[in-house]
């Protein structure tokens, strides 16, 4: 099937925007998908805050853009707009970064009051680096999110019907059958 780059733009270990994605990575193999994890919060600071485009991490992470069919962007919000660690590593990729690819954008936060970041702050950006299409997003409440004392992660039912669905479009968008449609 298609190969999806899955990012979190998270800068904390801990996090529930990381935690989500991985999540929703195992559903995307589920459904024949290969998919690379990306953890902004892993590549080295000093080249995302130099802009050092030719620095080997950031090459590397250019490389991952480059090879994906679909990339799922995943970022906690914060006053009101996407990490500025996604954003620092966004402004390194080439413009064009997202030619030919499907995005799907997630976003993580506590209040509804950060509902349309995705649509205000995030969907522009995706748009102005050339994605193909851009499927809608989804923005999940924090305490929506569960981590389990295994570190499994268990999502509220109302945001887990909703997760699925944005990510089954995201899957059908890319040309694979959704687990419904074959199962």
């Amino acid at each position: 099937m298609a190969t999806v780059l899955s990012v979190s733009g998270s800068p904390s270990a801990t996090s529930r925007t990381a935690r989500l994605l991985r999540h929703l990575d195992a559903r995307l193999r589920d459904q024949g998908h290969e998919v690379i994890a990306l953890d902004v919060r892993t590549l080295p600071a000093e080249p995302l805050l130099g802009a050092d485009f030719a620095h080997p991490a950031i090459v590397h992470a250019g490389s991952l853009f480059a090879q994906a069919d679909g990339v799922v962007i995943g970022t906690p919000v914060y006053k009101a707009a996407y990490s500025g660690l996604l954003k620092s590593l966004l402004d390194l990729l080439p413009q064009y970064a997202l030619e030919g690819k499907t995005v799907l954008p997630l976003a993580t936060g506590g209040t509804n009051a950060h509902v349309l970041a995705i649509d205000y702050a995030l969907r522009p950006v995706l748009n102005s680096m050339g994605a193909d299409h851009i499927v809608q997003g989804w923005f999940t409440l924090d305490r929506h999110i569960t981590v389990e004392a295994d570190d499994s992660l268990t999502l509220a039912p109302e945001a887990a019907e909703a997760v699925t669905q944005v990510l089954d479009r995201f899957s059908a968008a890319l040309g694979a059958p959704t687990l419904a449609a074959t199962g």
